[in-house]
């Protein structure tokens, strides 16, 4: 059965690529198949009005595949379906020992609409939709693989009409011997679905089909298919990159988008491995800035593993570059050509680029970058370097992990390189594709596993949250020491503005509007009787409005310590004797519901020293109320630029503030630049040579030169454009560290001088001794470690992995 194939075996023409590029964007394809096994030439005719065009020669690469094994059943037909392309999908009747089921259900329909197709669903392809296999129960394709090994699989979907069964209701799952590839997957519209997948077969490999109950499964069309040996690579450049990813042989995938970037709809019938290529215009970010070209010649490089099977010639004979009106624009880093495309964020991603440099006129004189996600991929790549010669067809595979996704899209950019002699800046790019890669339950679609079993964390998402979270707390412990000077460029209301809330992290994303709710958030929780209500779900206590009532004498605004955008903060003791901030919200706060039970979800989980504690909340009677620690000596912003009756902290407590901040928190690489404002600015003196003229005034003159040189030196690493460039968390602690050493160093040589040598002697040595009744306690260094939720605590800041 594993050799009974159902395809005629194609060779495509030396070349491949026969068109043109016509004012109105017509293209004209001429192609010759042969089969090889049944002796049948077929010529398909070009299109109206466009010209013919010679085929363009090309080197030699296979042009044609055999398959050890070749599935292609119509499911519920009654005689087998010719598509133009030369595949033939056999009937029922031909493929009935395949399947295992309890009922013999289907339907069929004469015709199907246009508009049900769409350019990665082809209306060359209705055939396979005419007719469709329903399933009421648990049902089995069994198939014998004669050489295990990846196989690609196809499943047509389309919602035809039954007199019993409605299809667009249809809600099941599809899976493999080991992968799940659909999990409760239905159609609710009539659009027809194609799902295609990258799946290692097993000798007896089974796809499986399972209604969920009180439901039933269709399907239209199978197609399982052995797919040549280099079209995979077992590894790939990770992003951010680090070492190379492998085990990629083990993985299942789903490919979601095959560009062809800069040319026409490539069909089956142009494709060695009857795949659909889209135009890319629709995924173009930058099309202004976008020019497409043609080339000419292509060659393959078959002791590389590069052949025709991997793309055809017109994925790699056309490209897009930068216009020319662009090039002026090139001395800004952040002009790139880019491609962006919707994912399921959940997941990791394989990505593979394809490069032919059809635009150079000799070697090396194309480079440029790679990035995805905004994440360098190649640094400075050359293609004639890395293909071996120009119009030479190369392509390169990262793995996207799901961290480095956000707002559930992709995107893929190239950009020229500025510091490489190089002519004319330049960036190019023929082909994309992006597969979706299983995940740890082996699934391709949620996190069920073949037996059911849920292989999920619920504390997934509040890692992910957390991290980002505490980057920005981060950042901003680690400036506001040094860079004190800015505040002098505050509003002089800034006090009145103040609030409460800068004491927390600043996690409030997006403006929301208040809601006007008849019970709790969480469920109806409140408490109706006096007494304090129960911890809920690790979230913190649960507070009625009455006992924060009877704490700040009925919210009284003589207990406020703080107003800002959220409302009002109130100092109050609860009955225990507790001194608690308590952080009212008001109807026009800019503060919704998401970001209230984003900050109680998060800050109920972390515990670390340099952070206030979120103690607990209410939700009663549609309030929005926060109950922190009351911290007594206010927060870190009033004893850097704020009232004169606050201590000065010395540049020795700032670097163990710092420190300690680095014990405990992770930078986030998507942190936007317009966020640590603050840092730019700073960075700016930094390159001027001139850092000392920003320090606060009240220090300036206790600080050793070499530590604030090391200081300054770990902060530009860390503001560093790309991920890939900035130090890890290791790393930043150690430069800190020896910050501080330098400074204690600095310290003991300039107590052992005579006072009238010091340095700022007027003002109070670098310990504050002479100023003991203002004096702050001195901050140790804090090994202590930020806990979220049950997590294991990390234990060395050494082996904390940064970007």
């Amino acid at each position: 059965m594993g050799g009974d194939h159902h395809r005629p075996v194609r060779a495509i023409y030396v070349s491949s690529l026969v068109f043109c590029f016509c004012a109105l964007h017509l293209f004209n394809f001429e192609e010759s198949f042969v089969s090889a096994k049944r002796g049948r030439r077929r010529l398909s005719e070009p299109p109206a009005m466009a010209p013919v065009v010679p085929p363009v020669a090309s080197s030699s690469s296979p042009s044609s595949f055999d398959p050890s094994d070749d599935y292609l059943i119509n499911c519920g037909a009654s005689s087998e379906a010719k598509l133009d392309d030369g595949r033939v999908f056999k009937s029922d009747a031909d493929t009935s020992s395949y399947l295992s089921t309890k009922e013999d259900v289907s339907t069929t329909t004469d015709s199907i609409p246009e508009s049900a197709f769409t350019n990665s669903t082809l209306s060359s392809t209705m055939d396979v939709y005419k007719t469709a296999r329903i399933f009421t129960s648990d049902s089995t394709y069994s198939l014998f693989i004669s050489k295990p090994g990846k196989h690609c699989v196809r499943l047509y979907f389309y919602p035809l009409r039954h007199d019993k069964y409605d299809l667009k209701a249809a809600v099941f799952t599809v899976q493999t011997d080991k992968y799940v590839l659909l999990h409760d997957f239905s159609m609710n519209d009539s659009k027809v679905v194609l799902k295609e997948y990258l799946v290692d077969a097993t000798q007896h490999f089974s796809i499986i089909f399972k209604p969920k109950m009180g439901s039933f499964a269709f399907i239209n069309a199978i197609e399982i298919v052995a797919i040549p040996n280099e079209l995979l690579s077992d590894s790939a450049s990770p992003v951010p990159q680090g070492n190379t990813v492998t085990g990629l042989s083990d993985i299942a995938f789903q490919v979601l988008y095959r560009l062809n970037v800069g040319g026409p709809l490539i069909t089956p019938k142009n494709d060695t491995l009857d795949r659909t290529w889209v135009p890319d215009e629709p995924f173009n970010e930058f099309p202004q800035g976008t020019e497409y070209v043609m080339g000419r010649n292509i060659k393959y490089r078959p002791d590389r593993n590069m052949t025709r099977f991997v793309a055809p010639d017109m994925v790699y004979a056309t490209a897009a570059r930068m216009t020319v009106d662009a090039y002026a624009q090139t001395i800004s880093p952040n002009f790139n050509l880019s491609w962006a495309v919707r994912v399921d964020g959940t997941f990791s991603y394989f990505i593979r680029m394809h490069f032919c440099d059809i635009v150079s006129k000799a070697k090396n004189e194309l480079y440029f970058n790679v990035y995805i996600n905004g994440l360098m991929g190649i640094s400075s790549l050359d293609l004639s370097e890395k293909a071996g010669d120009l119009a030479t067809a190369y392509y390169t595979d990262f793995v996207l992990n799901a961290s480095s996704i956000t707002n559930d899209s992709i995107t893929v950019q190239v950009g020229p390189v500025t510091n490489v002699n190089s002519g004319t800046p330049n960036a190019i790019l023929n082909g994309l594709e992006v597969m979706k890669m299983s995940n740890v339950a082996d699934s391709l679609d949620g996190l069920y596993a073949i037996d059911g079993s849920y292989k999920g964390s619920d504390l997934s998402k509040l890692k992910v949250v957390a991290v980002s979270g505490m980057a920005l707390a981060f950042v901003a412990m680690l400036f506001f020491g040094i860079f004190c000077a800015r505040g002098k460029k505050q509003p002089q209301d800034w006090q009145k503005k103040k609030s409460f809330s800068s004491w927390l992290l600043p996690i409030h994303g997006s403006k929301s509007y208040y809601s006007s709710r008849k019970s709790s958030i969480f469920g109806s929780r409140q408490s109706k009787s006096g007494f304090s209500s129960i911890y809920s779900n690790g979230l913190g206590k649960c507070f009625t409005l009455h006992e924060l009532k009877n704490a700040t004498q009925n919210f009284d605004d003589k207990t406020v310590i703080g107003v800002g955008g959220f409302g009002k903060v109130f100092i109050g003791t609860l009955e225990d004797g507790t001194m608690v901030a308590i952080k009212r919200g008001s109807q026009g706060s800019q503060q919704g519901i998401n970001e209230f039970e984003t900050e109680i979800q998060l800050l109920s989980k972390l515990r670390h020293r340099h952070l206030v504690s979120l103690i607990g909340f209410c939700d009663e009677d549609s309030e929005m109320i926060l109950v922190y620690e009351y911290m007594a000596n206010g927060p870190l912003r009033d004893h850097l630029y704020g009232p004169a009756n606050k201590p000065t902290l010395t540049w020795k407590q700032r670097l163990e503030i710092c420190i300690g901040a680095a014990r405990g928190a992770v930078i986030c690489p998507g942190l936007p630049r317009d966020q640590v404002s603050l840092a730019d600015w700073a960075m700016q003196w930094h390159q001027k040579g001139m850092i000392d003229k920003i320090v606060d005034s009240k220090i300036a003159g206790t600080i050793s030169e070499g530590s604030l040189k090391k200081f300054a030196e770990a902060a530009e690493k860390c503001l560093a454009e790309y991920g890939v460039d900035r130090p890890s968390m290791g790393d930043v602690l150690w430069n800190l560290e020896s910050s501080l050493q330098l400074q204690v160093a600095y310290l003991k040589v300039d107590q052992s001088k005579d006072k009238a040598n010091n340095i700022g002697s007027d003002k109070g040595n670098e310990t504050g001794e002479s100023n003991p009744d203002n004096a702050v306690p001195e901050i140790e260094s804090d090994d202590s470690n930020l806990t979220v939720g049950s997590q294991v605590p990390f234990s060395d800041a050494a082996t904390i992995q940064g970007r």
